[in-house]
């Protein structure tokens, strides 16, 4: 069956109710056609104009407050990236055909994000439920008495919820920073990597509740020897974080006495089925070994680690992958595999944060990263991290956490 072509602007434009999109400036650049009309305007006088421009506040209204509150709103959803539900507002609006005139509205909006590929709102949604026939009838069959009341219900309703909103946004405020405290703490500086430099980094999510869930982790072998992993967990906040830290303490437990990454991931597993909102858990586990200067890993689904050599060249780790855990029934031996690397190679793990887009391959975002490792990898670990998170995350910030480490082989 062929796939049906979806014309998504017609679509856009025959949405009922009203329908606008802003840049983040709050600049209109498209409406649909029950937003001109009820808001009585042209397309000419909205697009390529100043929100505000085109619906000023009512000057002869002192207590008027609804251009303020619509501006906070949206500057909301553009500095956290997350659905802003406004209260019902009285909202006066300029008669177009009669200057100085000015119509009284009763909207109820709500202010969504469009996010672009690195994470930044690039789209502001901006849709209104228009409820001034409501209002305006409840006044004409009844008596002003009755409208008013009516009118303060309505406010009422949407102030409570606003309320609950705010209290929602308070508490997630509350659970992130509790979470990042507690992922800290379990995350500390690396100290036992030997004598070998090594650099690591956590970068939560910015504006989103979506942190707490990657982690990494060093652990000192006997011999010149250590073993390294980066994982991510399913989920966010104070959830997430819990989970991130028994899966990471099993791990570091387990590489001290398993005889491979493969064992060691393998125990976990194991361990992960009794852990609520352990499933589906990626992680990475290398064991790197300077005597006989060989890397051998295993993954659980997780993206591949990086071997970059002095001579520029990248090797993507990506011959012992298997699905994540608590993804099969039963316990099934995971693969492993071992590489050579020369003397004054680097190794680069880290979660899928620093390369995943929306609407991108991964394997883009796994060029980016290479390229970034080329241009910079002659540079000390701790230089070089800064210079790929520098690279490949947005300046504002990214919608997902991001975990990294780097060692001098």
């Amino acid at each position: 069956m062929r796939k049906p072509q979806i014309d998504y602007a017609a679509v856009f434009h025959a949405l009922p109710g009203m329908v606008a999109l802003l840049t983040p400036d709050l600049v209109y650049i498209d409406a649909n056609e029950d937003f001109l009309r009820l808001a009585g305007r042209t397309r000419e006088q909205l697009l390529g104009r100043y929100i505000f421009d085109v619906f000023p506040e009512n000057p002869n209204d002192p207590a008027a407050a609804g251009m303020r509150e619509t501006r906070e709103s949206m500057l909301r959803v553009v500095s956290t990236g997350e659905r802003d539900t406004m209260a019902l507002l009285r909202y006066d609006i300029e008669d177009s055909e009669r200057p100085g005139t000015w119509v009284e509205h009763f909207w109820s909006p709500v202010n969504a994000p469009v996010l672009g590929p690195d994470g930044r709102v690039v789209l502001i949604v901006h849709r209104v439920e228009e409820v001034t026939e409501l209002i305006c009838a409840r006044g004409r069959t009844g008596s002003d008495s009755s409208r008013a009341v009516l009118e303060a219900e309505l406010y009422t309703r949407s102030r409570e919820l606003q309320e609950v909103n705010e209290r929602l946004r308070r508490a997630h405020a509350r659970e992130r920073e509790v979470g990042l405290s507690l992922q800290a703490a379990m995350l500390p500086a690396p100290t036992l990597v030997g004598h070998h430099r090594a650099a690591v980094r956590y970068r939560p999510a910015v504006g989103t509740l979506n942190v707490c869930g990657d982690w990494y982790d060093l652990v000192d072998l006997p011999g010149d020897r250590i073993a390294v992993a980066v994982g991510d967990v399913v989920g966010h906040g104070l959830e997430a974080a819990g989970v991130m830290g028994q899966l990471r303490s099993a791990l570091s437990a387990a590489a001290r006495v398993a005889d491979g990454p493969a064992r060691a991931l393998e125990a976990l597993g194991l361990y992960a089925r009794h852990v609520a909102g352990a499933e589906s858990t990626t992680v990475v586990k290398a064991y790197i070994d300077w005597d006989t200067h060989t890397v051998t890993y295993s993954s659980a689904g997780h993206p591949p680690p990086i071997l970059l050599h002095p001579d520029g060249t990248v090797t993507l780790l990506d011959r012992a992958t298997d699905p994540p855990l608590g993804a099969r029934p039963e316990h099934v031996p995971r693969p492993e595999a071992s590489t050579a690397f020369p003397e004054g190679a680097t190794l680069v793990l880290y979660t899928d944060g620093l390369i995943e887009r929306r609407d991108e391959d991964i394997d883009v975002g796994l060029a980016r990263l290479a390229d970034s490792l080329v241009r910079h990898g002659r540079a000390d670990p701790e230089a070089l991290a800064d210079a790929l998170l520098a690279d490949l995350l947005p300046p504002t910030g990214n919608t997902d956490d991001t975990a990294l480490v780097i060692i001098r082989l």
